[in-house]
């Protein structure tokens, strides 16, 4: 769950989960949407990386720890994509999986 690796973030660094979030611009309704299962987006996602030094990759995969020298980044898409997709049923995104997958090899079809 994000809010678990957030509060585990904040614990490491030696503040609160409401501290962090006012440092970082945020509300203190945020947090407790985020206790409460809710995923911030993107650019929400982008700052608190800023704000641990961590990357919004780790931030999402909940835990998994950032290699020091990985500069992973996402785009605007891909966190539009990632807000977009994040409610649908596990069937609706293996679907969608399988749609990005048939573009992918369509695409290498045409050498591009």
């Amino acid at each position: 769950m994000f809010f678990e690796y957030y509060k585990q973030l904040c614990d490491q660094k030696g503040v609160s989960p409401s501290r962090a979030a006012e440092d970082i611009g945020l509300s203190r309704t945020s947090v407790v949407k985020w206790k409460n299962g809710s995923v911030p987006s993107g650019a929400t996602l982008k700052k608190i990386g800023e704000y641990f030094g961590v990357s919004a990759d780790a931030i999402l995969r909940e835990g998994a720890e950032a290699a020091p020298e990985a500069d992973v980044t996402f785009d605007d898409f891909t966190y539009a994509l990632h807000n977009e997709t994040k409610e649908l049923t596990e069937e609706n995104r293996q679907k969608l999986l399988e749609l990005a997958r048939f573009f992918r090899q369509e695409q290498e079809k045409k050498g591009r």
